[in-house]
């Protein structure tokens, strides 16, 4: 999946923005004003940072080569996926989904309440 499609896939999802608050070179994603999805655009490849639990990051890193620590992030709760080593759509869209539920799941009572109403 390319940087548009991801970002196409990310955006269809109730409540997401997307905004640039680290300068022009990051994209980031959030689900009523939360992070749960980083793309670097300065990147020489093709990376995304998409935040999971700690025990899921310990097996998803073991299992996988392409998956690793998020640079510049809580390295136990975030991931960045190197997508030119061989990651496939179906697993980005896994693991996006896990990363916007998680955050979803973490939303205060009344903002949970505003998501499910757009």
């Amino acid at each position: 999946m390319d940087v548009e499609k991801f970002r196409e896939y990310c955006l269809s999802k109730k409540g997401v923005s997307e905004e640039l608050p680290f300068g022009p070179d990051t994209l980031v994603f959030k689900v009523m004003g939360k992070m749960f999805a980083l793309c670097p655009l300065d990147s020489p490849d093709y990376r995304i940072s998409l935040k999971n639990t700690p025990e899921k990051n310990i097996d998803l890193r073991a299992e996988n080569p392409a998956i690793q620590g998020a640079f510049h992030m809580n390295k136990s709760h975030w991931n960045m996926l190197i997508m030119e080593m061989g990651i496939s759509s179906l697993l980005l869209v896994e693991l996006t989904d896990d990363s916007y539920n998680l955050v979803v799941s973490g939303l205060t009572k009344k903002v949970k309440e505003e998501l499910n109403q757009l």
